[in-house]
């Protein structure tokens, strides 16, 4: 086991390194967690934090969650922040000051843009990018080479009010193989994205949007079929 570690690292217990770690300066890594071989973890990131949860929250007490899995070849950018029990697959890439909170799955070759938020109960598949500064709701899944652009925002709670009845129906946003987003958009709770489904920047989607289908507007209505030579499947 080789790792070059910088100034002011903190190191837990029971911490595991593979083989040519690179840890920078003032990095925190908490007890138990999981790192593969050849991995960057660069300047003040800190990996396998565990939940809090403020005193009026909605959400249940969080109990302490298992550790943090990093796998082979991943870079963790500069103040990026890793939650317990997330899990990155080998050469996942988060770039500077993106959050992946917990229980959080990220696929090989995933690439987190800088500043991007990845919330709690989140799947994320393989090949995906999540570009600069947009926000993955919780109890989302995005599949396969997945395209969200900057600042695309998803949504779980479709009250936006006060009374209780809300509490049990947040619904993150589902994005299938090969879906794609673009820049300022936002996707309302609940909402299917299917397989080559386009939308369009600004748009704001309150429906489902069909496979193969070009979406705009607000609200984003269908404007045509994706072309052929932009198919995932004539593309990987």
């Amino acid at each position: 086991m080789t790792v070059q570690k910088g100034q002011n690292v903190v190191i837990g217990e029971n911490v595991t390194f593979g083989e040519n770690v690179i840890v920078g300066n003032n990095v925190v890594i908490y007890e138990g967690v999981t790192i593969g071989k050849h991995c960057i973890i660069q300047d003040n990131a800190v990996i396998g934090k565990q939940p809090t949860r403020a005193k009026n929250s909605i959400l249940p007490e969080v109990k302490k969650l298992p550790p943090t899995i990093i796998g082979s070849g991943v870079t963790i950018g500069t103040s990026a922040i890793i939650y317990a029990n997330a899990e990155l697959a080998d050469d996942v890439f988060v770039a500077d000051l993106a959050t992946v909170r917990e229980r959080v799955t990220i696929g090989e070759k995933t690439i987190v843009g800088r500043g991007v938020s990845v919330e709690n109960d989140c799947k994320v598949g393989i090949k995906c990018k999540l570009e600069t500064n947009c926000y993955i709701t919780a109890y989302s899944e995005l599949g396969d080479y997945v395209f969200i652009a900057p600042y695309v925002v998803t949504t779980n709670d479709n009250y936006m009010a006060r009374s209780k009845e809300r509490y049990d129906k947040f619904k993150g946003v589902t994005i299938k193989d090969g879906g794609r987003v673009g820049a300022n958009s936002t996707i309302l709770p609940g909402k299917v994205i299917f397989e080559d489904g386009a939308v369009a920047a600004g748009s704001v989607v309150t429906k489902d949007v069909e496979q193969q289908k070009i979406v705009v507007g607000s609200p984003a209505k269908v404007l045509r079929e994706v072309p052929e030579d932009q198919l995932l499947k004539n593309n990987i």
